[in-house]
């Protein structure tokens, strides 16, 4: 019954707008999807194409801005620009949101498009579409009634501006109704630029174009917007009024170029209006790109919505006691679902990046198994998209076992040192676990327990050199332990200014988290096992995990601080030369995600959990006590493990106190990280690679795929 009324409403909201009453009084109240969300509320506002029509180079995603006053509503990709309408009704010019008569509300959001009300004047109501409809090609669509008693000229001026190099317009093409232009896109980022020799064009080719019937005229020029609005109303009163039509110029460098509608409404007369924006490779025909353009009609539309509402008809419909709560619910979703990419080069599958928009170096490389902890959540929107995700290792899994730091496209990446591979930390055979304890694919499960078989045999040999039983990072540990920058134990000097082999010592101490990781990992196995009516293996699984945990245990547990730590791997003491490895990090609690703890440990565990001179922090766990002399508050950067909350890390605790029974404590755990994400959604509409756990104001990668783990924390806090 909830798919069938969803989809009514947002068929009517694109079909029987121009004879009905505003679309979102029409939504059903059984429309689950529906959220009617706020400027300030928590949505995540960023939008990439859906998987069939997406690639990994020269893709643009696009962040919608609905809700700075001083600027119009506008979606801007972090190279290409932005795209927004001026509107100019009865001669009257509204520029920016802080001037519409009713502010932009969000009727429904998906990975890859919104729909979005709003009034730019007394009387006059826009139901807006934007659609992000493949890699390169992404539309607006608006359609405008006139509600008041009385006739209004409306004109509408789509505008494209280059933020980054400026334009250089090359002509207005007559019979497509739009500018074609030529851009340089530099691969510099701020964290890590783009990959120069991967095939991500610098030289490219824009077109912009409006829907045939409502062009009037076009214009191209330099200066901003508020130089836009001074040549509008320039003449206004001269006899020989020239601003009636824009300035014409097809031609020459520009800092943006408007295109222009003009129509009269009567009252309750409905217009719609579509412009879009095309994006290639310099190299290629832009003949392609028209006919995609082209290809973007009301039809095309309506199978989008309707296959969202297909994909979000397998999530599970959480009756949340607070609408805010759905909001972030969904806005999770998305954001898994955003950055996901097609099956191409050697991933037979489809894979993710760490984020599509905004792009970065690091972030659009391949798939790491810590990221992949995204698919916990990710499974109940596309289980099928989720186990191909995980397909991928299991199909670039090296022949003595190996998963390597990073697999796609361009296959394994092992990032060799001292002539030993690298791999990540292991969370394969959890995740496999849980994605199949949600997918029930019996196919899956056997692939991925041989497959994780093989690699928990390799991670014996070569992560236990010295076969004391338990584990050590490899010699590139500074990446493959995940905690990779300001580390408190494994990082020799606080501001990390040696160089590598100096610098990192994860390879020289038998390590708690690796360790407490290969133990969850056998116990995985052994859970995969039984399903697969493996007993005996089951057992044997079960039994190294139980042994594992005793020497964990045995060997990093100190009694007078009630805590685990790592331990020197020579002599098994808490100190190595003259350091005390006694700095309490978050990966102290993770005995309780892996169930290898006492319950005498658990509760001594959670004393020091909710110490809030410790780790009881405002917006989740921190990665360090914040009594630690090197704990820092402030998200500054990306990577940092002195201090920031890193969500996923803050849901193992979370998990392992349901584990041990203290289901009270795991909610108020909970509801710290989903206030940490409340709040940057209602001020940013973005997810973070990481949060301060004291403050509201931070800077890190944006968007970051695995803060997707929300979606997963919310059904196990609402969903039982």
């Amino acid at each position: 019954m909830r798919e069938f009324s969803t989809k009514m409403f947002i068929w009517l909201i694109i079909v029987l707008i121009p004879i009905l009453v505003p679309a979102q009084n029409l939504l059903p109240d059984d429309s689950y999807l529906k959220i009617n969300a706020s400027p300030d509320d928590p949505v995540y506002t960023t939008y990439t194409a859906a998987i069939a029509r997406s690639q990994l180079y020269g893709d643009k995603g696009y962040k919608m801005d609905y809700y700075s006053d001083n600027e119009p509503l506008h979606y801007v990709n972090d190279q290409a620009g932005r795209l927004f309408t001026v509107w100019k009704i009865d001669k009257v010019v509204v520029r920016s949101m802080g001037e519409y008569a009713k502010q932009p509300s969000i009727i429904a959001s998906f990975s890859d498009m919104v729909i979005i009300s709003y009034s730019p004047f007394e009387g006059i109501e826009v139901e807006e579409l934007f659609w992000v409809y493949s890699s390169g090609v992404c539309v607006v669509r608006q359609t405008i009634r006139n509600t008041s008693d009385t006739e209004h000229l409306i004109e509408l001026y789509p505008i494209l501006e280059s933020q980054q190099s400026g334009l250089d317009v090359k002509e207005y093409d007559q019979v497509n109704k739009g500018f074609v232009i030529e851009r340089n896109e530099s691969l510099k980022r701020l964290i890590s630029s783009m990959y120069a020799d991967k095939g991500y064009p610098e030289e490219v080719r824009d077109v912009f174009s409006i829907s045939d019937s409502k062009n009037y005229s076009y214009g191209s020029y330099t200066g901003g917007i508020n130089d836009f609005y001074n040549y509008m109303k320039t003449d206004f009163y001269a006899e020989d009024y020239k601003n009636d039509k824009l300035n014409g110029l097809m031609e020459g460098e520009a800092d943006f170029v408007s295109l222009h509608a003009q129509l009269k409404l009567a009252p309750g007369q409905t217009e719609t209006i579509q412009f879009t924006r095309g994006i290639q490779n310099i190299d290629d025909k832009p003949a392609v790109l028209w006919d995609e353009i082209k290809s973007v009609n009301e039809n095309s539309i309506t199978e989008g919505i309707n296959f969202n509402l297909d994909l979000f008809s397998s999530i599970p419909e959480i009756d949340f006691p607070d609408e805010k709560l759905k909001m972030i619910y969904l806005s999770a979703f998305n954001l898994a679902r955003g950055c996901m990419l097609p099956p191409s080069g050697e991933a037979k599958h489809d894979y993710y990046v760490f984020s599509r928009e905004p792009t970065w170096g690091w972030g659009h490389g391949h798939q790491v198994l810590h990221e992949s902890l995204s698919m916990l959540a990710y499974v109940y929107l596309d289980p099928v998209s989720a186990q191909g995700s995980q397909r991928i290792y299991m199909d670039q899994q090296a022949n003595d076992g190996l998963i390597a730091y990073r697999h796609g496209p361009r296959g394994a990446q092992t990032y060799p040192h001292k002539d030993r591979p690298t791999t990540s930390a292991p969370f394969y055979s959890w995740i496999n676990l849980e994605v199949y304890q949600v997918s029930k694919d019996y196919s899956f499960l056997s692939d991925a327990y041989s497959s994780g078989v093989q690699y928990m045999n390799w991670l014996k040999k070569e992560r236990d050199l010295d076969q004391d039983g338990t584990f050590e990072w490899g010699p590139y540990g500074i990446i493959e332990n995940v905690r990779d920058w300001y580390n408190a134990v494994f990082q020799v000097s606080e501001d990390r200014f040696l160089d590598v082999d100096k610098e990192d010592i994860s390879d020289e101490l038998e390590c708690l988290d690796l360790s407490l990781m290969v133990c969850k990992e056998m116990r995985s196995l052994s859970k995969m096992a039984e399903y697969l009516d493996k007993k005996k293996e089951a057992r044997r699984w079960q039994k190294e995990a139980e042994k594992l945990a005793d020497l964990i245990n045995e060997r990093m547990w100190d009694e007078d601080s009630g805590f685990y730590y790592s331990i020197n791997m020579k002599d098994h003491s808490f100190q190595f030369m003259t350091r005390d490895l006694r700095r309490q990090e978050i990966i102290g609690f993770l005995p309780l995600w892996a169930g290898a703890c006492t319950a005498e440990r658990a509760e001594q565990l959670v004393d020091v959990l909710t110490d809030s001179t410790k780790f009881w922090r405002k917006y989740g766990i921190p990665t360090l006590a914040a009594d630690d002399e090197w704990y820092s508050p402030h998200v500054d950067y990306c990577c940092k493990w002195n201090g920031p909350v890193w969500l996923l890390w803050n849901y193992m605790v979370y998990d392992g106190l349901i584990n041990y029974g203290y289901e009270e404590v795991a909610e108020q755990l909970a509801e710290k990280m989903i206030k940490a994400v409340e709040v940057q959604l209602r001020k940013n509409h973005n997810f973070w690679e990481s949060y301060s756990p004291d403050y509201s104001v931070l800077n890190s990668p944006s968007n970051y795929i695995w803060d997707s783990i929300m979606a997963k924390l919310l059904i196990d806090v609402y969903g039982q």
